[in-house]
């Protein structure tokens, strides 16, 4: 049967699923030896996370069930979340807002492709591109348009530090400059980097969303409030002009696909009739379970003694271990280190090419994720075309034992090319 255009668009073999894909076949690899997975964004299994989750669920469940699942809910999200949620946010921020500004939703990934239906793509006006103010950033958001050229990614700035760091940096001016804009995208801390937007940036970018008169959409699946993972995360802004987007998928809960927006009430109540449309309403189970995790404090309680003090020892340990395997010979840099669950390298040699690595690697039972997959062509840039095939990034999320052997595989490699060149 044909596809329509948008058909075909949003059925295409992307970076990440031929990943994905890659890691189902080495599962019934018959040659033997175990892999080292270092490409997912599974948050890492922590024992005490899972127990507390497990207990409230089960609470949930002996106390509510036929409440919450024998029955249908509405579509803004359980009652009791919502409340919750309200609850909690203004408590902790000051804010002042009330059900009509959340949406519980499943995932932000979800929430976020919502928002860009209903804000870019073609207009009486015109068309207008869901706008990535600075790029390298989460490679999922790449699927969210159904438009072909329905994105555009804003090259960033780049600042060298000591000790083989480097840091990306907000080009505000290139992102007011962008022609056809409809709404703005950015996690923060990102993935893949673990960058933190700074307080001016993100004035900047709210300033533009206001000149402009579009969302700002902030993805705040690695920030705060939960899991917290940065050491410098600015707080989530309270502004007419900005979704504010969180997750317990990176708190313990990622196969529940649970998330929800706090916004200005016309938006929300425009990707809530997206909500009753397509799915009706997330489950209502795990929605109980997460009202109680708010209102009793315990996610609080994993996010600073668990999650945090975790990512941490990780990220911690990982550096380590890349300037101790690491060639001296190769003239690698690792993104500055601000938290979140990745290590962003970037091998910066003519012979390097984050295909082939992935390859070498894969040679190796070594799996990580190209970094071309963060950025979106084409590329206007001359740097962005060449640097985006010479990143690379790495999970935090196994034990440090499989991290440690996989860097040591990744050693290996960039040896035998740097040697083949």
């Amino acid at each position: 049967m044909e596809l329509s255009l948008r058909g075909a668009k949003m059925g295409g073999l992307s970076g990440i699923r031929s990943i994905m894909e890659d890691i189902a076949l080495a599962g019934s690899d018959p040659s033997g030896g175990a892999w080292v997975n270092l490409s997912p964004g599974n948050p890492a299994h922590i024992p005490e996370v899972a127990d507390t989750w497990l207990r409230l669920q089960q609470e949930s469940s002996a106390q509510r069930f036929t409440e919450v699942s024998g029955r249908y809910g509405p579509s803004r999200g359980a009652e009791g979340l919502v409340d919750a949620i309200v609850r909690y946010f203004n408590r902790r921020y000051g804010w002042s807002i009330t059900a009509r500004n959340v949406l519980v939703g499943a995932g932000c990934q979800m929430l976020a492709f919502m928002a860009t239906t209903a804000f870019t793509g073609p207009f009486a006006g015109g068309f207008r591109r869901l706008v990535l103010p600075s790029v390298p950033d989460y490679t999922g958001y790449q699927g969210l348009s159904l438009d072909v050229d329905g994105i555009v990614g804003v090259a960033p700035g780049v600042e060298f530090q000591d000790g083989r760091l480097f840091r990306y940096t907000f080009d505000l001016g290139a992102v007011r400059r962008e022609p056809s804009m409809g709404m703005m995208l950015l996690s923060s801390p990102g993935n893949p980097t673990g960058r933190s937007i700074p307080a001016d940036a993100l004035a900047g970018l709210i300033e533009i969303a206001e000149e402009r008169d579009v969302p700002l959409f902030l993805d705040h699946a690695y920030g705060d409030p939960f899991p917290g993972v940065a050491e410098d995360a600015v707080d989530p802004p309270w502004h007419p002009h900005v979704i504010n987007c969180f997750t317990l998928s990176k708190a313990g809960l990622p196969g529940e696909r649970l998330g929800f927006a706090i916004g200005p009430q016309d938006a929300i109540d425009t990707m809530l009739s997206f909500t009753a449309n397509i799915y009706l309403h997330p489950p209502q189970l795990i929605q109980a379970t997460v009202e109680r995790a708010l209102d009793t404090g315990v996610i609080d309680t994993l996010t600073d003694e668990v999650i945090k003090p975790y990512y941490r020892r990780k990220r911690q340990v990982a550096e380590k271990m890349l300037h101790e395997f690491l060639p001296d010979t190769v003239d690698w840099r690792l993104h500055a280190t601000e938290g979140g669950m990745f290590c962003w390298l970037w091998i910066d040699h003519d012979w390097f090419v984050d295909l082939a690595l992935y390859e070498a690697l894969k040679r190796k039972k070594v799996f990580v994720v190209p970094g071309r997959h963060f950025f979106v062509p084409p590329f206007d840039s001359p740097f962005l075309a060449e640097h985006a095939t010479r990143c690379v990034r790495l999970s935090l999320g196994p034990d440090e034992s499989v991290i440690a052997e996989g860097i040591r595989r990744l050693a290996a490699a960039l040896e035998e090319m740097r040697g083949a060149r």
